[in-house]
């Protein structure tokens, strides 16, 4: 059902609007007929006359109203899209308008996550698009195959630190593996509590899924490890690859640490390289992926690949390899070990710093990191060696989150107490040997 306004607009609900590109000049008329949140869908510079993303939220901002950057294109729909969308929906009380260069993609991320959420029945999309007047297919097309996929991924995205943190699951057994849990960490009073943790624990629950283990790409240096709480809370087995012994063995080194134990230790099982291990029935290949660090590991399951610090956002291109141990021509290496898996396998990266103002998104292919990636696309191995170390050269100095604290967060040597009905990790900051406060 089409309404009259400043651009023809469909409305898809009593809340939400689509429609095609606006204009600068269109923003104000926007406003001034009741709209409160404008979302764009469009990735910038589509062609010509398009106003920028940055042009956009200025005109939205200056009209009152709130403005979303959530481009994306129909060949490229990811959950954490659909999920982006539903939250800056849901996220005012008054009306939305979304739209792309029709509203098509906007619509059909609203009936993605309406089927998604059991609002909407699949076979009822061919009804709503005679009835919007809007051809659908495309969210057919990627119901069914969200559907056979496996394993079924769900992200948890971390403000704070950028972290994404995983939920695999194998669908035919309901067995499940959490991958980089965040521990929520207060700089200023040197306190972690486990919001984050406590939300992924009560998602499995709610799920009447299986936690069978809890999974480390790396040792992280940006944010703390909830693994040990969880494990505490749950029983399932803590890994991470068996390379990590050569992190301790230079965290001992840099930060005078002769008490930690380098033997890897503080976890149930060290994965060597290529190793196969199960999810339930979910066969999980351990590939080695170092560069950011020496003990960094790709999981592959099925068409899903968690490529953690390696690869970010196409837009972002790739983690830094300046940290000890890092190095940019193993990190060249270790990305096009992945780029040779099939172009359809979904990557599944450990951070998003979103550019642009968009917002965060963590699922990409094989053939769009190959085709876009800022930092490799185009690019031969000395190449972007020298452009990652350039890179590395001007960026702040690596935050290497105080590691004797990291160390013994892994080692599950932290004191649990409760504080308002949750559990709270204080951190005596004094207590910690080697490490300049």
């Amino acid at each position: 059902m089409r309404n009259s306004t400043s651009i023809p607009v469909i409305k898809l609900s009593d809340k939400l609007s689509i429609g095609p590109q606006p204009m600068l000049a269109d923003f104000a008329l926007l406003a001034a007929e009741g709209y409160d949140t404008v979302i764009n869908n469009r990735p910038g510079f589509e062609d010509a006359m398009q106003p920028s993303p940055e042009a956009e939220a200025q005109a939205a901002q200056s009209a009152g109203m709130v403005y979303k950057f959530i481009p994306i294109t129909l060949a490229n729909i990811t959950e954490a899209d659909v999920r982006a969308f539903q939250d800056a929906v849901a996220g005012t009380d008054g009306s939305v308008l979304a739209h792309c260069k029709s509203g098509l993609r906007s619509a059909t991320l609203h009936v993605i996550g309406e089927v998604l959420d059991g609002r909407l029945a699949q076979n009822e999309i061919p009804k709503m698009a005679d009835y919007w007047q809007l051809n659908l297919s495309e969210a057919t097309r990627w119901l069914d195959q969200h559907s056979q996929r496996t394993p079924h991924v769900h992200g948890f995205y971390d403000n704070r630190t950028g972290s994404v943190q995983y939920v695999i699951v194998d669908p035919s057994t309901l067995h499940c593996a959490v991958i980089d849990p965040v521990l929520d960490f207060d700089e200023k009073s040197g306190s972690t509590a486990t919001v984050s943790a406590d939300a992924i624990l009560a998602f499995i629950a709610d799920e009447g899924l299986f936690l069978e283990w809890i999974l480390e790409t790396h040792p992280h240096a940006d944010h703390f490890s909830a693994a040990q709480y969880m494990k505490r809370r749950s029983g399932a087995l803590v890994a991470t690859s068996a390379r990590v012994v050569e992190v301790q063995r230079l965290w001992q080194s840099i930060y005078n640490l002769p008490q930690l134990l380098t033997d890897g230790s503080q976890w149930d099982r060290l994965w060597l390289d290529d190793e196969v291990f199960t999810i339930g029935s979910l066969d999980v290949t351990v590939l080695s992926s170092p560069g950011h660090t020496p003990a960094s590991v790709t999981y592959l399951a099925g068409d899903a690949a968690f490529v953690h610090d390696t690869l970010f956002m196409p837009d972002s291109g790739t983690a830094r390899a300046d940290f000890p141990g890092g190095d940019a021509g193993q990190l060249w290496d270790s990305i096009a070990a992945i780029l040779k898996l099939p172009d359809a396998t979904r990557l599944f990266t450990g951070h998003d710093y979103p550019p642009d103002g968009r917002s965060p998104r963590w699922e990409t292919t094989v053939a769009e990191q190959k085709t876009r990636n800022v930092h490799v696309a185009g690019s031969d191995r000395a190449q972007f060696i020298a452009r990652r170390e350039g890179r590395d050269r001007t960026l702040p100095m690596p935050k290497l989150l105080l590691p004797a604290l990291q160390i013994n967060i892994a080692a599950g040597h932290l004191p649990e107490q409760e504080a308002n009905g949750r559990s709270y990790l204080k951190i005596p900051l004094n207590t910690f040997p080697g490490v300049a406060w």
